[in-house]
C-alpha cells in the first residue's frame, strides 16, 4: 500500500503500521482515515501529506 508523507515535520504515514495510539488499525489505507485524523508528531491535517516511495 501506498506511504504519505508529512511535508511540514517528515512524519511518514506507513498503512502496514497505521496509527494505533489514535485509533487506525494496521491495514487502514491512508484514504480510509477520518478526514478529522491529524498527523500524531506535529498536528496538521490529511491536506498536509502527500505520496512517498
Amino acid at each position: 500500500m501506498q506511504k504519505y508523507l508529512c511535508v511540514p515535520c517528515g512524519y511518514i504515514y506507513d498503512p502496514a503500521e497505521g496509527d494505533p495510539d489514535s485509533g487506525i488499525a494496521p491495514g487502514t489505507a491512508f484514504e480510509d482515515i477520518p478526514d478529522d485524523w491529524v498527523c500524531p508528531v506535529c498536528g496538521v491535517g490529511k491536506d498536509m501529506f502527500e505520496p512517498t516511495e
